[in-house]
């Protein structure tokens, strides 16, 4: 498989009410109970939208020179004063219009794509990121190609 390319928000992993791991859409996760949320405080509410939105609106960018770059929407009702000065203060840094931080190293082993997640995290400090379906895996996510 090539993985040079960009990759969009396919699911999410959760806990179902049978203590089953399933993977809910976008549409399903932006509207999934908020147990860990007080739902009498329409500020909580509101902030832990804000956050799925983020979420399901995450990329990730795989490019051919090894670098990976997870990338982020930029934050509703910012304006592009307000990005550019974040950016010249070294607040943020974008890569193709959204948010990113530093990019991580990626590699192809064996016909899967693994990313670099530092000493600790495993063995050698690499990960499997693909799976047998296509998807890019990062932590509880899961990702599709577009392009």
């Amino acid at each position: 498989m090539n993985y040079v390319g960009k990759w969009v928000f396919h699911s999410i992993g959760t806990m179902n009410d049978n203590d089953e791991f399933v993977y809910l859409n976008a549409e399903e996760y932006i509207n999934s109970p908020m147990p860990y949320v007080d739902e009498t405080d329409p500020e909580a509410i509101a902030d832990e939208m804000k956050e799925r939105k983020q979420m399901v609106g995450g990329q990730i960018k795989v490019c051919e020179d090894g670098k990976l770059y997870m990338l982020m929407p930029l934050p509703e009702g910012v304006s592009q004063a307000e990005v550019d000065a974040a950016v010249a203060a070294g607040v943020i840094k974008l890569c193709d219009g959204m948010i990113t931080d530093e990019p991580k190293a990626w590699e192809e082993r064996d016909g899967a794509l693994w990313l670099e997640v530092g000493m600790g995290m495993s063995e050698d400090g690499w990960v499997k990121a693909s799976d047998d379906e296509g998807f890019i895996n990062f932590v509880t996510t899961r990702y599709k190609k577009v392009d």
